[in-house]
């Protein structure tokens, strides 16, 4: 039986929540668990967007590298 194990280099994540508040802890909780894995925060985008009843609702991307 052969094991071969590939170091994750890069990684790109999705989030959404309702308020900044509540996006920033799902951000801040993904970061912790990929520091395990070696990957750290390398570029982070962001939007908000304002559905038809007026309500607001935020995303991001996040990217992970490697840590080198």
């Amino acid at each position: 039986m052969n094991f071969q194990f590939d170091l994750i280099e890069d990684k790109v994540e999705f989030f959404e929540a309702i308020d900044l508040k509540t996006l920033e802890q799902k951000i801040n909780k993904q970061i912790e668990i990929n520091k395990a894995i070696m990957l750290t925060v390398h570029h982070v985008s962001h939007q908000m967007h304002l559905d038809d009843k007026g309500r607001l609702f935020y995303s991001a991307v996040v990217h992970f590298k490697v840590i080198k």
